[in-house]
């Protein structure tokens, strides 16, 4: 038998079911309903609902068949006219059959024998002392470990195990399934801290046009949210919100396909099951108001790497600390690292759990089939999205409500990241106002510098030259951006000649520049920048104002401000 695509609508007083069966005989065909049962039946095709609400057979029904298009339109009359139906567009969970109400145990024990009166069962048949027995095999270390769980609900093991090859390019995390939670997230937090690149947050700190461009984006939960939101005004009933979702024939499609099932959660399982969604969300929605909606081949990428418990298989204790973490990832991995751009899609989130299940449900989809399209990313999909678009059908509304109220009351601020943000830009404006002032007291021009003189042959554009070349080199040019090449951002502003320049450690930027003013050049460090990375550059903000405050003379001055401006890595252009 054939499932077919079907479609569910109501008015006041009537029930609409619209079934498509192209190649169904016409002569042929049975439709039972009663109750919540709605049952069809017209060869090849079969279809059972259980719904929302009740419905009464009153003589009132009608039916009718388009023989153009091959749909069936049954109009079933409503039990109590007047009764709102909830969840019409989650397909999959009306799908499922009606969970039986009976309170007699599920297990039941048939033929047990009967208890004599001294308590004890008569046995007939003599214990068979005849145990078989192995050879004794000592028992490596390894399997004494016990294994830990992750996925959806916290539901899943030992896949790692045999999936090793195609997950490592998938998660950050090694050996999951013997890594406990703790340590799983005491890595992350180094990762994220090694990971943090200061020059590129000023970067993009300073030069925010593209960031104001993209903040202006409305994506498409916004015009259904302003919707919402007058309704509200208006009426005070919130029964009719999931309408204004609505679903594309592709995504009714995946809907159908999915396996029904039920979850068997605890109270400690369901809430991590609510956090994680939060923390998926929030990815999505950075993803989508980045890409202005146009999924691309680092889609994948960026949500899972944005999301915790998608690369890390995090788990929550409160919601705080999920926004942290969201907060840190999206100034440390990705191409566009705004503090505003974590607020935007924090905000983006609330509407989405405000909207309800439907709107959830449509990011879900959303989601899973940018992994489907990606290997190996679809394994996400087996391990968390497929079961979320599943159990969301059958959440409660109002513990969504609750979650977005929850959600809503949080407040995050930079110093809370522990990226010392605060302290990072007070450095970096410091120094801007001091090469402001320095050109204003006398104008410095790189060609004209008595204390620096360009060598022959030595200009802006050879030096533009040689730090690409330079970048070509780093073994993290792909991570920063997720794989993209440097030179999709070209940056002429005070604080970065190029984009490329955020992929080289600001020593090796500043080389050529000491060297041509005297100065003894600055060795690479042998290692990736160590956690807490914006350390050692206020530290040297900070030298070059004590500097500048020792320098005497207005050539040594000129000079000075001339060694800070090439010193930073072109980050404030003179003016010619």
């Amino acid at each position: 038998m054939l499932t077919p695509a079907f479609d569910l609508s109501q008015d006041p007083d009537f029930l609409t079911v619209a079934i498509r069966v192209p190649y169904a005989r016409v002569s042929e065909f049975d439709v039972y309903f009663e109750g919540v049962d709605f049952k069809f039946y017209a060869k090849p095709y079969f279809l059972r609902l259980t719904l929302p609400g009740r419905v009464v057979e009153n003589g009132s029904e009608q039916g009718s068949y388009d023989a153009d298009k091959g749909i069936f339109t049954i109009r079933l009359p409503k039990e109590t006219p007047g009764q709102h139906f909830e969840g019409l567009n989650m397909l999959t969970a009306l799908l499922a059959p009606r969970k039986s109400r009976t309170a007699k145990p599920l297990v039941e024990e048939i033929g047990a024998s009967e208890v004599s009166e001294g308590g004890v069962e008569a046995e007939d048949e003599e214990f068979d002392w005849e145990i078989e027995q192995v050879p004794y095999e000592e028992v490596s270390e390894s399997a004494l470990n016990p294994q830990y769980h992750y996925g959806f609900g916290n539901l899943r093991s030992g896949v790692f195990q045999r999936l090793q090859d195609e997950l490592s390019d998938v998660i950050d995390i090694k050996d999951p399934d013997f890594t406990p939670a703790p340590e799983r997230r005491q890595k992350r937090l180094d990762a994220e801290l090694a990971k943090f690149d200061p020059d590129h947050y000023l970067a993009d700190f300073f030069e925010d046009e593209a960031v104001e461009q993209i903040l202006k984006y409305n994506p498409w939960w916004t015009d259904i949210y302003s919707k919402m939101m007058a309704s509200l005004g208006k009426s005070q009933e919130q029964e009719n919100h999931a309408a204004l979702v609505s679903f594309s024939e592709e995504e009714k499609y995946q809907l159908r396909k999915f396996v029904n099932k039920s979850y068997l959660l605890d109270k400690r399982a369901l809430r991590q099951v609510y956090y994680s969604l939060i923390d998926i969300l929030l990815a999505y929605c950075y993803e989508t108001r980045v890409t202005e909606g146009e999924k691309n081949v680092e889609s994948a990428w960026n949500i899972r790497k944005l999301s915790p418990t998608l690369c890390w298989f995090e788990t929550w204790t409160n919601v705080h600390e999920i926004l942290v973490s969201f907060g840190r990832r999206v100034l440390c991995y990705p191409l566009y690292r705004h503090f505003k751009l974590v607020m935007k899609a924090y905000r983006d989130t609330i509407k989405i759990l405000q909207l309800g299940k439907s709107a959830v449900l449509k990011c879900l989809l959303d989601v899973h089939k940018i992994f489907q399209e990606n290997d190996p990313a679809y394994i996400l999909n087996d391990l968390y999205i497929s079961d979320y678009c599943v159990w969301i059908q059958k959440a409660k509304s109002s513990k969504l409500a609750t979650l977005a109220k929850t959600l809503k009351e949080v407040s995050l601020t930079k110093a809370q990241l522990g990226l010392e943000l605060e302290e990072l830009e007070a450095a970096a404006l410091l120094v801007q106002e001091e090469d402001t002032a320095s050109r204003a007291g006398r104008p410095v021009s790189r060609q004209q510098t008595p204390a620096c003189p360009p060598e022959a042959g030595d200009t802006e554009e050879s030096d533009s030259t040689t730090s690409r070349e330079t970048e070509g080199s780093d073994s993290e040019q792909g991570e920063l951006s997720g794989g993209e090449s440097e030179t999709v951002r070209s940056w002429q502003g005070p604080f970065l000649k190029e984009r490329g320049d955020l992929l080289i450690d600001d020593g090796v930027c500043r080389n050529s520049a000491v060297e041509r003013c005297g100065g003894s050049p600055r060795k690479p460090p042998a290692s990736p920048r160590a956690p807490g990375g914006s350390g050692p550059l206020i530290e040297e903000l900070g030298e070059q104002l004590n500097s500048r405050v020792q320098v005497s003379g207005p050539e040594d001055s000129a000079a000075a401000s001339h060694s800070s401006v090439q010193g930073r890595g072109d980050w404030q252009t003179p003016s010619d």
